[in-house]
């Protein structure tokens, strides 16, 4: 999808307030990305090359006024926000990436060969979490972007409405946003692939929760 400017959505609410976009940035690489190995609260910071990827995001962003910027607490996301031009962005403790539980530090074909039917999707972090409790916390995110628009994740009319908002997170996490904004059931996430230091944008076809683009 090509990349469309960062304004606001012109289809306004019934209370005549523009409906808001979001932003979603995955972290840069860090050893246990570029291995392919699951990589949930361990807090790695990026490689060179992850630096490098996080600084080429800044060129998608450039020109957006964000009044809402979030990152996950983790090291990894929080500098990718600072190298894409964001130093001091809202640090928010459920952003984190999805707890992996035994799984943790292991790759997907390690886990295969003991279960080959194993689907993160389906059956959730052994000892982690469940996939609800990542859909629970990516709900949050939305609530709070689109509260004060008058859509059904508004759960704060009265608040302030947010044009555009920025979230710095983690690959599996900010899948489960995208089927959420979408109003799809958080497994659908499986199938937004989504790579390091990716750019993406949630808005509107009309009054539709849309895809504006993904992973630039």
């Amino acid at each position: 999808m090509s990349p469309l400017s960062g304004a606001a959505q012109p289809d306004p609410t019934p209370a005549g307030t523009p409906l808001p976009r979001l932003w979603l940035l995955r972290h840069g690489e860090t050893e246990w990305s570029r291995d392919g190995n699951y990589t949930g609260l361990t807090d790695l910071p990026l490689t060179p090359f992850g630096e490098e990827q996080a600084l080429e995001a800044k060129r998608h962003l450039a020109g957006i006024d964000f009044d809402l910027v979030m990152s996950s607490p983790l090291q990894r996301a929080v500098r990718t926000a600072e190298l894409a031009g964001f130093p001091n962005p809202e640090i928010v403790p459920h952003a984190h990436e999805w707890d992996y539980g035994d799984n943790e530090g292991r790759n997907s074909a390690q886990v295969r060969r003991e279960n080959p039917d194993y689907l993160i999707w389906k059956d959730g972090a052994p000892n982690g979490e469940s996939l609800e409790q990542v859909a629970a916390r990516a709900d949050r995110i939305i609530s709070r972007v689109q509260a004060g628009c008058h859509t059904p994740a508004d759960h704060d009319p009265d608040a302030p409405p947010v044009q555009n908002a920025l979230l710095v997170a983690h690959g599996h996490f900010l899948r489960v946003v995208a089927a959420r904004w979408l109003e799809f059931a958080p497994m659908e996430g499986r199938r937004f692939v989504l790579g390091t230091a990716a750019v993406c944008s949630l808005g509107w076809d009309k009054r539709t929760p849309a895809i504006v683009q993904w992973n630039l």
